[in-house]
């Protein structure tokens, strides 16, 4: 089983029989007070240059998540991914559990994007899965349904 992941240029390529693909996460405010103050403020200076210095650092797909208290996360992650895409040319991982983030992070991105997370609980199914039809996204699946993470 393989996974294509692109850009409008470039093309990763996830497979058993291929080297192993790394997504920097540092992207994301959790933990990191100095990317919080700066994504409340509109500040997006950091942003590029924490995808630059994890594409310098050899990682393959960048995961973008700007979810936190506070910030109106349907107009912030499109202005973020379109940051990212502006300074580095790799695959990136749309991280968000809001189904309209991803949709309007969806309308911006060029190429074909990693989605993450979905899992198996109803509201994931009905609201993501069909903006991974329909704008062609690969996904990371979630173990995970309405009862909770199973146990084995």
């Amino acid at each position: 089983m393989e996974t294509r992941v692109s850009t409008a240029t470039r093309e990763v390529l996830i497979a058993d029989d291929q080297p192993t693909v790394l997504i920097g996460e540092r992207i994301n405010p959790t933990g990191k007070k100095r990317l919080s103050e700066a994504l409340k403020a509109g500040n997006l200076e950091i942003v590029s240059q924490e995808a630059l210095a994890q594409v310098q650092a050899r990682a393959d797909i960048l995961d973008i998540n700007v979810s936190m208290f506070g910030v109106d996360e349907i107009t912030l992650l499109p202005r973020v991914v379109q940051a990212v895409m502006d300074t580095v040319d790799v695959p990136l991982c749309l991280d968000s559990a809001n189904p309209q983030a991803l949709a309007a992070a969806l309308k911006v991105y060029k190429g074909k994007p990693l989605i993450n997370s979905v899992t198996g609980e109803e509201h994931s199914l009905e609201k993501v899965l069909p903006l991974v039809k329909e704008y062609g996204a690969a996904v990371i699946g979630l173990v995970q349904d309405d009862e909770g993470i199973p146990s084995n």
